[in-house]
């Protein structure tokens, strides 16, 4: 029988993700609004940025995931890495939101050097921690339980990311030193976050895998695509991380440019989406339990469509109330996806350690962050190029002007339109993914684990 987690090993990793929401959701947010509100840039460069940080991120992802699974030391595989990546996550994002005041060029060639440590940061720290849920339990439940604690820090760290910075940059005027001030202080909180998990987490996966050593490339290759589960929930995120960047590079604009509603709309859409999804958490777990994960998840999903395209009716008369009750929607979509499908990675993790006998963790959670950050990379280069066909008008200083029409279309369907469509796919994938308890447990005994 799986021993039952400790309270400190749930908290001691899942407070980590405060710190990956808020490099995550923050540059994805404010990035764009940061680069065409502020330094006077177009939303299509902004977009081409993140996009070649992103790839690089990418080409990165799988040897860290690699060297993190053949990596032995006194403090265990992964430790090493988080720590890494914690500190460099911090010195990035303070980074990317403080740019000296240079010319445009030097600009330009800052922020490319900014991103590309903010993406290897990110990489070193995210990639071994994905893979942590599989090698600290082989709880079935016990997973969900898990995550569902890391989905409370997500939530945490999403009304940190969203409606902290909101009111920071508020408070700053809205401007540079705004945006400054709200990168100092959230990159102390990431580094805080981050270096507690390094810490607090039990060394695990000193030994070696129990087939030795690591296959070849293409027998890995082959290994993956055999484990159906695992190839279903890849399927799925490629739409889940599509919908995710066209939400977060349109959401802010959509705010300020559409519904006129400003920062202090983003605080109260952040509050009750990150409040409701913390709140939730126990309803998922049970029903994940009693239903499935697969069937929590799709709830979700119906959930965030909803909430998605209830945008296209709001307009610049729209309530506080208005905003609340969609966030309702999104939040309590957004606690059974993000916590059904972490919770799924896990179990699809542990079975391919059964089915092949390979310690691959690492290398299997770097394959989702390679199509977490291409399909991201792919969205926002997209939609700064759709912005820009549209005729978005980018603007210095924090200052918001009229946009044309084709540019208020452009957000909603960004915003609204786009993300429902992409999430309907991502259920078709989900719908398909057989990985129960009864077949987890069937392959560790088969395994002889």
């Amino acid at each position: 029988m799986t021993e039952r987690l400790s309270l400190k090993t749930c908290l001691g990793f899942s407070v980590g993700t405060v710190g990956v929401s808020i490099m995550l959701n923050a540059v994805t947010a404010y990035y764009p609004a940061f680069m065409s509100t502020v330094m006077g840039q177009s939303p299509e460069i902004a977009g081409f940025l993140l996009m070649a940080s992103k790839l690089f991120d990418a080409l990165i992802d799988v040897a860290v995931g690699t060297m993190s699974d053949r990596t032995r030391s006194r403090w265990g595989r992964r430790k090493p890495w988080l720590l890494a990546g914690g500190i460099l996550s911090a010195a990035s994002f303070l980074m990317i939101f403080s740019p000296p005041a240079l010319s445009q060029g030097a600009v330009m060639a800052y922020m490319v050097a900014a991103l590309l440590l903010y993406s290897l940061a990110y990489s070193l720290f995210n990639v071994p921690y994905m893979a942590l849920p599989a090698e600290l339990t082989d709880g079935f439940h016990d997973r969900t339980r898990l995550i569902s604690w890391r989905t409370l820090f997500v939530s945490i760290g999403q009304l940190l990311s969203m409606a902290g910075t909101a009111a920071l940059i508020e408070r700053g005027g809205g401007g540079a030193a705004g945006y400054a001030t709200m990168g100092l202080v959230m990159a102390l909180i990431i580094g805080g976050a981050m270096t507690a998990t390094a810490l607090a987490i039990p060394v695990t996966g000193n030994a070696p895998p129990r087939a030795g050593k690591h296959m070849p490339t293409f027998g890995q290759l082959r290994a993956i695509v055999a484990n159906r589960p695992y190839m279903m929930l890849l399927g799925a995120k490629v739409f889940q991380f599509l919908a995710f960047a066209s939400i977060a590079s349109c959401g802010l604009l959509y705010l300020l440019n559409v519904l006129g509603v400003g920062y202090g709309g983003q605080i109260v859409l952040a509050v009750t989406q990150n409040v409701v999804q913390a709140l939730s958490l126990p309803l998922w777990v049970r029903l994940g339990r009693q239903k499935g994960k697969r069937f929590a998840y799709l709830c979700g999903v119906v959930l965030f469509c909803l909430g998605a395209l209830s945008w296209l009716t709001a307009t610049r008369d729209i309530t506080t109330m208005g905003i609340v009750l969609r966030g309702v929607l999104s939040g309590a979509g957004s606690g059974a996806i993000i916590l059904m499908s972490i919770s799924m990675l896990g179990d699809t993790l542990a079975y391919d350690r059964f089915i092949t006998g390979e310690g691959r963790e690492g290398l299997l959670s770097s394959t989702v962050a390679v199509i977490e950050k291409t399909s991201f990379a792919l969205g926002v280069a997209v939609l700064g190029l759709f912005l820009k066909a549209f005729h978005y008008v980018p603007t210095f200083g924090g200052k918001i002007v009229e946009q044309p029409e084709s540019a208020v279309m452009a957000l909603k369907l960004g915003f609204a339109v786009v993300p429902a469509a992409l999430y309907a796919i991502n259920a078709l994938f989900i719908v398909r993914y057989d990985l129960d308890e009864a077949k987890l447990i069937q392959a560790k005994e088969n395994a002889g684990a």
